[in-house]
């Protein structure tokens, strides 16, 4: 049964759909960057407060800055903007169909239709998951990167912006100027302090331009801080097969795992759904719970991605199936990384490990290592070596860490053990595989990558062990390693 509007009600029985007018909903938020995690997570949260009778003013619509997001448009477009959400749990299989979606703005160079949709005062919020390296953030400093050409444009030519960034400056500039008022900007990725980074991002843009406009903007606009979590695979030829199974024909269906979470500041300057009526946490503990996560989970990916790839290991499960992959996560997480990790309210560190350890293993998700291992560069700067620096600062262990960060480096040589190649997976893929083929003779040419590790390399404690596990996993292999440490 192909998905619409008209074929809702003659879904195969067992399939969840929204109870509400889809017909009579409003828009209220704006989210750049449709990806499969916001639609499993933000979208769905908003569906079920649809589902209670609320929030029907608070409807989504998509959007996107960059030419590739055109053909996710069109898939959703032909689709009534509905989504089907698979959710797979070691228990078995169930699925729902979603609305809280109604539409998604035209992609245009200069992004004028995204930003005359936020210039509408209805809009009260927008909303962005762009990725972790998707906020002009140096990686050093993790000040403002006012060099990058993206910001140069947007700067010089602030009325056709080409970043979400640009657009939303130049929408707050067109509200301030006909009276209309601010909106939240909402960041939901995987970032500590993401409300703070992206309130850095848009008003160090709109000072380039326009410093008075940005003063309006950081006295009158909030920017949430929150912690978002569920693991959502990327849809290939097994997702669409799987929905098809299902009775389907949908052509942007999303897998996800048996858990959610999303922890939030509340500091909306136009209003907010009710999102705390369906499961979400509104506290001033945002830091805490982000701490733990970002640490545990997305610093563990990291932890468990690497080896997996050089290992030829294809699933983030298939990594925790692995005994030295499993104990590497465990021992590293325990030792060097939960010491740094504050309890949130019904969760200790070591709990939330075992948690983490268990999500990962959950074999019907079928996420691979290669997604998880993807923009290393922003992954290792954004979740481990802070760790690593708070270990060097505080007198613990961070020989795991350098550990991890010497795989790192072996898998950006480009070829896994078994002789396979290693596609390119970084932005700045070349560069790192230029220098990790140079550390396999001189580990210190790795550290020497100051835009990633500053000053670490002039740190004897991590430097040493570095060098020493990058040399013997060269010498005798990762799996001899991986036994050496554990």
């Amino acid at each position: 049964m192909k998905l619409s509007n008209t074929t809702l009600q003659k879904l195969p029985d067992g399939i969840a759909r929204p109870s509400y007018d889809r017909s009579a909903l409003t828009a209220g938020i704006v989210h750049i960057g449709l990806g499969n995690f916001h639609r499993a997570h933000q979208a769905w949260y908003l569906h079920r407060l649809m589902q209670q009778g609320r929030a029907h003013d608070w409807a989504i619509i998509g959007a996107g800055v960059r030419a590739f997001d055109a053909a996710q448009r069109e898939r959703l477009l032909a689709q009534d903007c509905l989504t089907t959400l698979i959710e797979l749990s070691p228990e078995g299989i169930s699925a729902e169909v979603i609305g809280s979606m109604v539409d998604y703005v035209e992609i245009a160079e200069g992004n004028g239709p995204l930003i005359a949709r936020m210039t509408d005062p209805a809009i009260r919020i927008v909303a962005l998951t762009v990725t972790e390296g998707g906020y002009y953030i140096d990686p050093v400093s993790k000040g403002f990167d006012a060099k990058h050409p993206d910001i140069i444009h947007d700067a010089a030519n602030p009325d056709t912006p080409r970043t979400a960034f640009g657009a939303m400056v130049q929408a707050l500039r067109q509200r301030r100027a006909a009276g209309t008022g601010p909106f939240t900007g909402q960041s939901c990725d995987n970032l500590q302090g993401n409300g703070a980074i992206l309130r850095q991002t848009v008003v160090s843009l709109a000072r380039l331009s326009d410093p008075d406009l940005a003063i309006w903007i950081d006295t009158n606009c909030t920017f949430p801080n929150s912690m978002v979590d569920s693991i959502v695979p990327a849809t290939g030829p097994n997702e669409l097969k799987l929905v098809r199974e299902l009775g389907i024909e949908d052509n942007a269906p999303v897998t996800h795992e048996n858990f959610r979470q999303w922890v939030i500041e509340d500091d909306f300057c136009a209003g907010r759904p009710d999102w705390d009526k369906v499961g979400a946490t509104f506290t001033d503990l945002v830091h805490d719970y982000e701490t733990m996560k970002i640490r545990v989970l997305n610093a563990g990916h990291q932890v468990i991605a690497n080896p997996g790839e050089v290992l030829s290991i294809e699933t983030i499960s298939g990594c925790m199936d692995h005994p030295l992959i499993n104990a590497l996560f465990r021992k590293v997480e325990i030792e060097e990384i939960a010491p740094h990790i504050k309890p949130v309210p019904g969760m200790e560190p070591a709990d939330y490990v075992d948690l983490i350890a268990t999500r990962f293993g959950n074999s019907k998700i079928v996420d691979t290592t290669r997604r998880v291992a993807f923009d290393g560069s922003s992954r290792h700067t954004g979740f481990l070596l802070p760790i690593l620096r708070e270990g060097l600062a505080d007198g613990t262990s961070v020989n795991g860490l350098a550990l991890v960060e010497a795989i790192w480096a072996r898998m950006c040589e480009g070829t896994r053990e078994d002789g396979s190649t290693i596609e390119p997976n970084d932005p700045f893929w070349d560069d790192l595989r230029n220098v990790a083929k140079a550390a396999k003779t001189d580990p210190g040419a790795w550290l020497a990558q100051k835009n990633i590790y500053g000053d670490l390399a002039e740190q004897p404690r991590f430097a040493d062990a570095f060098e020493d596990w990058l040399r013997k996993i060269w010498a005798d292999g990762l799996t001899a390693t991986l036994e050496t440490y554990v």
